[in-house]
């Protein structure tokens, strides 16, 4: 247990195949399409026929703060993934899946459960995950599958409901990771990215009962802060300039959360541990870290590596050190300069990753199983790429609260490169892949099945999703706040030490800079969001009621 609790708390870094015959398939999902209407939980269902065909291996592959655009699939104009992108051209695509708490240890308790953070109980990246309860892999696993996961865990118990399990300790490791398992724990040289790779690889491959299908749970370190690349890509982008987000320089008018918060590049983002300018370099110009402990985990990372590991890194980031010291960039151009170098690191860790999903669609490819594997590739959250001056996630702004969703599989995806506008959430992960198993799924689960999506896009799918942060007082101030979002507005309320509401036209202002809670003619469409949060919250077990109870707990066990 002692593994999963050290250092696990969050700190600044931080043959075709088908379920089915055609007809019987079609009319399935049409089953599903009624019974699913709306956010209703999803009721208990009988599997399918065992004469319906055999059931697919499932690869769900997650991210860790991977930015929807940061994405080439979904029009980045940052970074090529094209290994992504070949998944969205030969499956779907999913332009409107969110999250319902932006945060990572919520993020992957959701996937395991179906159920938003108040249920499960897995609030902040500070509580520790009940490995007990109902879970998708537990019921997979009792259902016939072969279960594994591979990369981060980051929910401080023990795995549970697994037959295989290696995963990184708390954040783990960019080099030379440690990773843990049953067994013991064991380093692995390398790059954390490949490690994890080879690890599922291996897995796969050393199968001993191939008569029954596998979930493999995939899961990465990157592009999670502080943002080291592979060595062989350390300079792949430091050359490179990027386009800065319109926001950039957001003033934060007319919304005090947003004012308050603690992840703006120019003040929060540290130049050692984030940007990989040396210490001394920087202290030489007057500038200190905003936490000391940014200085101490840059040192850490360094001392991780090996001697060849450590000589690459030097010979591309001291020239940078000392550019930075011949040039210094003061306010607004020293912001300029971190949002190019954030950049630079962080999408060479996606870089990587995309590699990494290559790999294992060709592993998939050459031993003939591509088209019996159901293929998704997500990210535990979305993340701020300089919008709003910021870096990191937490809030309910679309930055952070889309995520990508991308599904291959062939037969039921009837067509490649489909484009889905439904509302979808996380919540939605575990009842999908026991839908798509043939497994019932239990009322109490939150979300429903994607599967009806898989034929056509339907707006009706969903009327609004719901959203709930709770991780305040804590590191980057982002303050309590749950909210509702539908196909056009957005409504936000943030609680505990502040009481303030914002509403958005996301149709007029999609960067969402124009609070208009409270202006006259936004009166209907806000009342009328503000009955869909209150029936969300009610269908859910959620309440400002609740909200505050939990808050009152938070404090007396944090001492605040």
């Amino acid at each position: 247990m002692g593994l999963f609790l050290s250092g696990s708390q969050e700190r600044p870094l931080a043959g075709q195949l088908s379920l089915t015959p055609a007809r019987f398939r079609c009319a399935i999902l049409l089953l599903l399409a009624a019974c699913l209407w709306g956010c209703a939980p999803v009721a208990e269902r009988p599997a399918p026929s065992a004469t319906a065909g055999a059931r697919p291996n499932i690869l769900f592959i997650m991210a860790d703060d991977h930015a929807w655009q940061a994405v080439g699939a979904y029009g980045s104009r940052l970074v090529k993934t094209p290994h992504i992108d070949r998944l969205a051209a030969e499956g779907i695509r999913f332009d409107q899946a969110f999250v319902g708490n932006s945060l990572c240890s919520p993020s992957r308790a959701t996937l395991l459960t179906g159920k938003h953070s108040h249920a499960h109980g897995v609030r902040t990246n500070i509580d520790v995950f009940d490995g007990s309860q109902q879970t998708v892999q537990g019921l997979l696993r009792a259902g016939g599958y072969e279960t594994a996961i591979v990369g981060k865990w980051h929910l401080k118990s023990e795995p549970t409901g697994f037959d295989h399990w290696e995963v990184l300790p708390g954040q783990g490791d960019y080099y030379n990771p440690t990773l843990v398992s049953a067994v013991g724990e064991r380093r692995h040289a390398g790059y954390v990215t490949d490690v994890i790779t080879d690890r599922a690889l291996a897995w796969m491959a050393q199968r001993e009962d191939t008569s029954r299908p596998f979930l493999l749970f995939f899961q990465h370190k990157a592009p999670h802060r502080p943002w080291w690349p592979s060595p062989t890509e350390l300079a792949d982008f430091t050359q490179d300039s990027f386009p800065e987000p319109s926001t950039l320089f957001d003033d934060y008018r007319g919304r005090e959360a947003a004012a308050a918060a603690e992840m703006r590049i120019s003040d929060h983002m540290g130049l050692s541990n984030d940007n990989k300018v040396s210490p001394s370099s920087a202290r030489s110009l007057g500038h200190q870290p905003f936490l000391d402990w940014y200085e101490r985990n840059y040192r850490n990372q360094l001392a991780g590596m090996s001697r060849a590991q450590r000589k690459q890194a030097h010979d591309v980031y001291e020239p940078i050190s000392r550019a930075f010291v011949a040039h210094n960039p003061r306010g607004d151009e020293l912001t300029r300069w971190k949002y190019q170098r954030y950049l630079q690191d962080y999408l060479s860790t996606i870089r990587s990753v995309d590699a990494s999903l290559g790999r294992l669609l060709d592993w998939l490819e050459a031993n003939g199983q591509l088209d019996n594997t159901l293929v998704v590739y997500t990210s535990d959250q979305g993340f701020y790429l300089g919008e709003h001056g910021w870096f990191d996630k937490r809030f309910m702004y679309e930055e952070s609260f889309r995520t990508p969703l991308i599904v291959r599989w062939p037969g039921p995806v009837e067509t490649g490169g489909v484009r889905a506008r439904a509302l979808v959430q996380n919540i939605d992960f575990a009842p999908t892949l026991l839908d798509v198993a043939g497994l019932s799924v239990p009322r109490d689960m939150h979300g429903q099945s994607l599967a009806p999506l898989f034929q056509a896009d339907d707006a009706s799918f969903r009327e609004a999703v719901y959203y709930h942060y709770y991780e305040y007082p804590g590191i980057h101030a982002v303050k309590r706040h749950y909210g509702v979002r539908n196909q056009r507005y957005k409504l936000i309320h943030y609680y505990h030490d502040i009481d303030a509401w914002e509403f958005y036209d996301l149709e007029r202002d999609p960067a969402e800079l124009n609070n208009v809670y409270g202006a006259p003619a936004m009166e209907t469409p806000a009342k009328a969001a503000r009955r869909q949060l209150q029936v969300l919250q009610a269908r859910f077990g959620d309440s400002p009621a609740l909200a505050e109870d939990l808050l009152q707990r938070d404090l007396r066990a944090t001492g605040h």
